[in-house]
C-alpha cells in the first residue's frame, strides 16, 4: 500500500484562493451595507481577535504534530540502520550462512535506502515487493540454523532479524501516519472565518491591502503541510544513517 501525501503547493494554494474569496465577501458585504452601527463595530472588535487567536493555537498544534512526526520519522530512520547494522554483525553467529545473510542484507539496506529516496508510486510498489521478498529470505537465512541448533547464539541471531524487521513496520506505519483531515478541515474553516470578518470589519478604499491576511496565513499552512509529506516539499527525511550504514558495508 502507497499512502501519498499531499502537495503542500497546492495546499497554500488553495488556502490563499478560499481565505480571499472570503476576504472579499466580507468587503462587498460590509460595502453593500454601506457603515455599520456602532454596536455592530464594538462586537466585531471583539470576535476577530478571538478568532485570529483560536487560528493562532490551531496552527501551533498542528505544527507541533507535524513536526513531531517528523522527528519520528528520523529516530525510526537511525533505529533502522542500528538494527541492520548490529544484525550484520550477528551474521558470524551462523558461520554457514554468514555470507548469505549479510549479502541478503546489504541488499536490503539498498532497498531500503531506495524507500526513502524514491518518490514514483509504481516504483514505490516495487520496492515494497522486493522488500518483502528479502525480508522472507533473510529470516528463512537465519531460521533454519536456529531450528538446527536452538542456541542462547542463535536465539540473539533470530532476535536481531525480528528487529531489523520490525524497524521496517514501525518505519512504514509512522509514514502513512499524517496530521488528520478533520484538523485541516477545523484550520481552513476557522482561516476562511476570520478573513471574512476581517473584510467585514472595516471599510477599506484599498482592496489589494485584503490579500495582507489570506497570504500571511498561506505560508504556515505549506510549512505544516510540507513536514507533513515525507515524500513532497522541501523538508524530507534523507536516509544519512543507512547511507552510512552501506558505505560501511561495501
Amino acid at each position: 500500500m502507497i499512502h501519498m501525501p499531499m502537495r503542500p503547493a497546492y495546499v497554500m494554494l488553495l488556502a490563499f484562493v478560499l481565505q480571499t474569496a472570503a476576504v472579499y465577501a466580507g468587503d462587498v458585504l460590509r460595502r453593500c451595507r454601506h457603515a455599520a452601527e456602532e454596536s455592530e463595530g464594538k462586537d466585531l472588535a471583539i470576535i476577530l481577535p478571538a478568532a485570529l487567536t483560536l487560528l493562532t493555537l490551531l496552527i501551533g498544534f498542528s505544527f507541533s504534530m507535524a513536526s513531531g512526526r517528523y522527528d519520528q520519522r528520523k529516530a525510526l530512520e537511525e533505529e533502522e540502520a542500528n538494527a541492520i547494522g548490529t544484525e550484520y554483525v550477528r551474521a558470524d553467529l551462523a558461520p554457514g550462512q554468514t555470507v548469505q545473510i549479510q549479502a541478503l542484507l546489504r541488499d536490503y539496506t539498498a532497498q531500503r535506502i531506495l524507500y526513502y529516496e524514491v518518490k514514483n508510486p509504481a516504483r514505490l510498489r516495487q520496492i515494497d515487493a522486493a522488500t518483502a521478498a528479502l525480508q522472507a529470505q533473510l529470516w528463512s537465512a537465519v531460521a533454519t540454523p536456529a531450528k538446527a541448533t536452538p542456541t542462547p547464539l542463535m536465539a540473539a541471531l533470530v532476535t536481531g532479524m525480528n528487529d531489523v524487521i520490525n524497524s521496517q513496520g514501525y518505519t512504514q506505519a509512522m509514514w502513512w501516519n499524517r496530521l488528520p483531515q478533520n484538523a485541516w478541515a477545523l484550520m481552513f474553516a476557522v482561516a476562511v472565518g476570520c478573513n471574512f470578518l476581517f473584510g467585514y470589519s472595516q471599510l477599506r478604499l484599498n482592496r489589494v491591502r485584503l490579500l495582507v491576511l489570506p497570504a500571511i496565513i498561506s505560508l504556515p499552512f505549506f510549512l505544516i503541510a510540507d513536514i507533513d509529506s515525507p515524500r513532497r516539499g522541501l523538508i524530507h527525511v534523507v536516509p544519512q544513517n543507512l547511507l552510512a550504514l552501506q558505505a560501511t558495508l561495501k
